[in-house]
């Protein structure tokens, strides 16, 4: 699975005009029914991870063999068991911290190393451009999800490898969206009007362009946050993200898999909730696009 470029167009945007500007946006994002419920599932799921400890779940590392694939709706296991007899809600409510966490923190990091290094590149220029924007190239050469593999395969399972191998997924494509923006702003007037008025470079960079820049890179790395879901939960299931028993949701579904002809219902819950999870973030990613589009 590819990365589909689906940046908004380079074009020169005013700059934001402080809380006015965001306050314009969060009013756009109320109106919109779909990106609330969305913003809704997402952030229920967020604080039922952080508080799971709170809710008074059943432990989700315990096990019983005679409690094993029971299905949903067993008195004591809304949601049924595992194979090895762990409470699924529990395991799912747990799991959801790591299977978020290893979803959004890889985006976030990428964000500012390749908005950092996108910027960089489209305002300076000249060598460093083409010594930066050549090297990111060489990762598009490959898939994604089989650079992700690859590079999870040569560092070993693991949370840490997980998201060391994410991020150098998803630093091209923001680096290449940084590039573009940063090189359309960095031939405007006010541009060459901060440079012949003697400021530095670093002082026209963080001054100027990052304020003009940092919306479309912003509102792009949104729309990754659900494919690097997907591709974590994709490693976790392969073996090589997530180690066991650690509960995560592609992890659990390469763990169920085996009893899917026995417990269907209680085998397809991880999945289920990746699915929701997943669409939840692009919708909700779609929605904030629209809101920050001040044109709108």
């Amino acid at each position: 699975m590819a990365i589909v470029d689906t940046a908004p167009p380079v074009t020169a945007a005013p700059a934001p005009a402080g809380t006015g500007y965001w306050s314009g946006v969060l009013s756009r994002m109320l109106r919109d029914p779909l990106t609330l419920v969305c913003l809704s599932v997402v952030l229920a799921l967020v604080l039922s991870a952080i508080f799971a400890p709170w809710l008074g779940l059943a432990d989700p590392f315990k096990g019983s063999m005679i409690q094993r694939l029971k299905p949903i709706g067993t008195p004591g296991h809304i949601l049924g068991t595992d194979e090895q007899g762990r409470d699924m809600l529990a395991r799912l409510v747990y799991g959801g911290r790591l299977t978020l966490f290893i979803g959004l923190m890889p985006v976030v990091l990428a964000f500012f190393i390749g908005g950092f290094l996108g910027i960089v590149a489209g305002y300076v220029g000249g060598l460093l451009n083409t010594l930066i924007m050549r090297t990111v190239d060489v990762f598009f050469a490959f898939p994604s999800v089989l650079l992700a593999i690859a590079i999870s395969g040569a560092l070993g399972a693991g949370i840490v490898n997980s998201l060391v191998s994410l991020t150098i997924v998803f630093i091209p494509p923001i680096t290449r969206i940084a590039e573009a923006v940063t090189s359309g702003v960095r031939a405007l007037d006010y541009i060459e009007a901060a440079r012949a008025s003697g400021a530095g470079t670093l002082t026209v960079i963080r001054v100027h362009v990052i304020g003009n820049v940092l919306s479309p890179i912003f509102v792009y790395a949104t729309s990754l946050t659900s494919v690097c879901m997907i591709l974590a939960a994709g490693l976790s299931f392969l073996g090589i993200g997530v180690r066991p028993p650690e509960p995560e949701w592609g992890l659990m579904l390469n763990t169920l898999r085996s009893a899917i002809y026995v417990n269907p219902w209680v085998s397809a819950l991880p999945g289920l909730l990746i699915f929701v999870t997943s669409l939840c973030l692009n919708l909700l990613s779609d929605g904030v696009r629209s809101a920050m589009n001040v044109r709108d």
